[in-house]
Formats: structure tokens, C-alpha cells, sequence
């Protein structure tokens, strides 16, 4: 069948020379991935750096044409799209730094000893790739999410073969992406396997159900990860499925933020709940606002600012219509109308910016759902006592967010902060969720139904979900990996219990 690609601003589809994957070519797909697995082991970690390297700056190189592919398909506008090429870029470089420092192997050595339980064997363990993997691609971000996205990066780095599900919202852009992947692995002469797109729903359930794809990865819905799971289910053998799903994104604002900072506050509030036609998994649904004469300054400036909006272009029918259909049911289930534009609803996909409002005492669990797309409720409180109970009816999420201000109590915070650490991944502090930084000591994650595991899909300890431990127990030297071996000091190492810097971290003065 053939795959189309669809302009969300008209909501026309148009034909790609693309077809979907039928199951004997994922089947001929995933064979290639398995055989490119010993090309990317014997690259070893030095030459896995040259490898991401060598995949950014062809990103780089086709910026142009990627950027405009993407924008026909997705409508999120030049800017965003261009900024998002450059976060696919430094996250591929940012892995080859992961590599260069070597930390994230986990290597141990455990020498030859007699211990209190009698002669202990000598035991090395390091982390070592799982296999070849499945990407499915995100619909919200065509490049930092999908093909050439994170899980791609993390995966590559790893030394585990990739196999990316385009996502049907941008095929062209999901091909594009892998040509510029495949083209860096050419030049490093490597085999066809290292990367690779598929193509169609169906596509997707037959390459988990493949035996040699040892996990998956997914930026989705819930609806999608089940589907997925339930694939991954008929297997015979078990594989993890490391999925990031739905998120509110709760934002606590308490009174003393609101009296001094409400503008300011307010500003903050629209950009990140609008940004990307509010599709974006860090978008706050819920803002917790003080009922009292700020928290009303602050709402009717938000009001304003919805009431003079566009509308949003989404990036899908389904979308579309699961975003109109939520508000309708918020509105439905208590929360008030506070503002929405007038738009054209004849223009594709395009949709009204909606704010809600709610008493705290009528916050329950239907208006506390996720709503993708540019809208947010205000809830309003009396008291900062009453949040702690009242957040409970919030589905845990990847971020919770609090604003101070000089004259609240730093017992409401800590009350709150206890609150947010069992149910999210990130705490923000007078800040805003959107904007996820690519670095060291991110964690994008939550409790579910955020993602279904621990593991982060952004920043350096994402490759750990596609690594396995494995130890050697009395081995030859000769057989080991050389990060195991006695006279190797490039990276840290815990020796017999003690932890060494790597040589190059020490010059560093780590």
C-alpha cells in the first residue's frame, strides 16, 4: 500500500513514491540489523564516537531541505523545526561525549581474593549492547524524537542496530532523516543495517514480534504502547518496551509568585501551554492559581492573551479530533469556559486555544485528565494547606512545578516537593516544563502513566535502557574487553571496590 503524507494546515493528503512495510521486508530489515551488529561492536566505543559525530553534521548538512520536508508535513513552523534539528544534532554528539568518557559501561573488577567466605574467583562485569532495537517514531517531534531522535542517538551509542517505525504524521521527513543516518555510516564503510525505516501500522507490530529485535522504544500514547505491548506479548521470549506517554504536568503557583510576579507568570503560562500547538508531552494542563485578588490579575491576563490568540494547527485528524472531543468532556465533567478565539474551523487541523477553570473542591479526576493540544484548566485554591490532598487527584506526570515567592511559606514548598517526588519525574522550580535540556543530569521520566520504567528517554543515562550487564569470571585476559583489562585507565573503573578516574578524567581534574 502506498503511504501518503497530509498538509495539517489543509488537511489534504498527498502521495509519497514511499510503500508500507509488508512483513517479509521487516523480517529482511531486522536480518540486516542483526548482521550490522558486529560492524558497530567492532567499531568499538572510539570508533562509535566518529560514527555520531560523522550522523550530526550530516543533519547538519541537509538542514534545508529537512527543515522544509518537515515543516510541509507537520506545520510546526520553521523556527521550531530548526531548533529541533540542532537538539537531533547535539544529542548525537552528546552520546559520542558519553562514549569518549566510558562511565556509563559500569565497569568493574573484582581480583582474585581470599574472602571472609573463602578464595573468591576474579569477576569483571561491564555493560554491553542489547541487540538490534526498535525506534518507533513520535508524531509531536519529527526529528528530536523520531528517526533521528534520542532513542536513535542512545541506541547507536549503545552499539545496538536501529530499526525506526516512521511515524505516519511525517514520512517524508522520517525518510529524509534516515538517508542523512545511513549516508554517515557510508562514508565510515559501513554495512546497510546500521539504521533503517519501516514503514505502516502493521509494519510496527511485525518488527517487535521479531526475534532478534531485543527492545523498543516509544514516544506515544497509552493507547499506542498497549498495542505495542500487546505485539510484544505473542513473542516467545519477553522484551522491555520503554515508552513515554501521558503527562499533566501540574504548576503550583503560590500566593506571594502570584502578588509579585502575576505578568510575569502569566506570560510563561501561555507560551508554554500554546508552544507547538500545545503538543508537546511537558505541557502544563493543570495550574494550581491562588484564589484571591492577584491569582484573578493573573487569570484575566490570561484570558487576554487566549482571547487574542490564532488557532493552533495540529498535527493530525486524530489528534484533532481527540483534542475536541477532551475539552468538550472537561466542560462537561465542571471545568468553565474562560477563553477561546474564534477560528476558522474549516482549516485543516486547526484548533481554538482553550482555557478552563475549576474550583479546587470540583477537581476530580475526569477534569484533571491529559488533553493534548493547546489547552490548560486554572484551578483555583483557598488555601496552600488544601494542595498536598488535592494534587493526589493528578495523575502522576513527568514534571510538578512550583512558583515561590519571598513571602510564602518554605513549609507549603516542602509540603509540595514531598508531594511532587513521588509523583514525577522532574521537579521545576519557578519555571516552566516545556523545554527538556539535552545533558548529563536530565531525567525525562515519571511514574505511570507518564512512561511504564524507570529509565529516562533524554540525557546521558537514556543508553542504559538498551545495555545489559555481563560478567567474566576467571577469563583469559586476551578474551576480555579492553575496558576490562588490567593496564586499561582511559575510563573510571571500580577496582576491587575502589573507584578509579580514567586516566583522561584525571587530567581533566574530575
Amino acid at each position: 500500500m502506498k503511504v501518503t503524507t497530509t498538509d495539517p494546515r489543509g488537511g489534504r493528503q498527498h502521495p509519497t513514491d514511499l510503500v508500507e512495510t509488508d512483513e517479509s521486508g521487516v523480517a529482511a530489515v531486522v536480518g540486516r540489523a542483526s548482521r550490522a551488529a558486529q560492524w558497530l561492536s567492532d567499531l568499538g566505543r572510539t570508533g562509535r564516537t566518529r560514527l555520531l559525530d560523522a550522523v550530526a553534521a550530516a543533519l547538519e548538512s541537509r538542514r534545508a531541505d529537512l527543515v522544509a520536508t518537515a515543516e510541509a508535513e507537520t506545520a510546526l513552523g520553521q523556527a521550531r523545526l530548526d531548533s529541533e534539528l540542532t537538539r537531533a544534532a547535539v544529542q548525537f554528539r552528546m552520546f559520542a561525549a558519553v562514549l569518549r568518557d566510558g562511565g556509563y559501561l559500569e565497569a568493574a573488577i573484582d581480583h582474585a581474593a581470599d574472602t571472609p567466605l573463602g578464595p573468591g574467583p576474579d569477576v569483571r562485569r561491564m555493560l554491553v549492547p542489547l541487540g538490534p532495537v526498535a525506534v518507533f517514531g513520535a508524531s509531536n517531534f519529527p526529528f528530536a524524537f523520531s528517526v533521528a531522535g534520542g532513542d536513535t542517538a542512545s541506541a547507536l551509542a549503545a552499539g545496538c542496530p536501529t530499526v525506526a517505525k516512521a511515524h505516519p504524521s511525517h514520512p517524508l521527513t522520517s525518510r529524509a532523516s534516515a538517508d542523512a543516518i545511513e549516508s554517515a555510516v557510508r562514508d565510515l564503510g559501513g554495512p546497510d543495517g546500521v539504521l533503517t525505516a519501516v514503514y505502516g501500522e502493521r509494519a510496527g507490530r511485525w518488527l517487535v514480534r521479531q526475534p532478534a529485535i531485543r527492545a523498543a522504544a516509544l514516544t506515544g500514547s497509552v493507547g499506542a504502547a498497549r498495542a505495542i505491548q500487546a505485539a510484544i506479548d505473542e513473542r516467545a521470549d519477553p522484551i522491555p518496551l520503554y515508552a513515554e506517554l501521558s503527562s499533566v504536568n501540574p504548576i503550583v503557583v503560590l500566593p506571594d509568585a502570584a502578588a509579585s510576579r502575576g505578568d510575569q507568570i502569566a506570560d510563561g503560562l501561555f507560551a508554554s501551554f500554546t508552544a507547538s500547538g500545545g503538543q508537546l508531552c511537558t505541557k502544563p494542563g493543570l495550574a494550581f492559581l491562588p484564589a484571591d485578588p492577584a491569582g484573578d490579575r493573573l487569570v484575566d491576563t490570561l484570558r487576554g492573551k487566549v482571547a487574542s490568540a490564532g488557532g493552533s494547527v495540529l498535527l493530525n485528524q486524530r489528534i484533532r479530533d481527540a483534542y475536541n472531543s477532551g475539552a468538550a468532556a472537561l466542560e462537561k465533567a465542571g471545568a468553565r469556559l474562560v477563553a477561546q478565539p474564534r477560528i476558522d474551523a474549516e482549516a485543516g487541523f486547526t484548533v481554538a486555544p482553550t482555557l478552563l477553570e475549576v474550583d479546587l473542591p470540583g477537581l476530580t479526576a475526569e477534569i484533571a485528565d491529559e488533553c493534548f493540544g493547546p489547552l490548560m484548566v486554572v484551578v483555583r485554591y483557598h488555601d496552600v494547606a488544601d494542595l498536598d490532598a488535592a494534587l493526589v487527584t493528578v495523575p502522576p506526570s513527568l514534571t510538578g512545578s512550583v512558583h515561590r515567592g519571598q513571602g510564602d511559606d518554605t513549609d507549603a514548598v516542602r509540603g509540595l516537593v514531598h508531594v511532587f517526588v513521588a509523583r514525577a519525574g522532574r521537579i521545576v522550580f519557578d519555571g516552566y516544563p516545556t523545554g527538556v535540556r539535552v545533558s548529563w543530569a536530565q531525567h525525562h521520566g515519571g511514574p505511570w502513566p507518564s512512561t511504564n520504567a524507570v529509565h529516562t528517554s533524554v540525557g546521558a543515562t537514556s543508553i542504559r535502557r538498551f545495555l545489559r550487564p555481563l560478567a567474566w569470571q576467571n577469563a583469559p585476559e586476551w578474551i576480555l574487553p579492553e575496558e576490562l583489562r588490567d593496564e586499561y585507565t582511559a575510563i573510571p573503573r571500580r577496582v576491587d571496590g575502589r573507584l578509579v578516574p580514567g586516566v583522561e578524567s584525571r587530567r581533566e581534574g574530575c
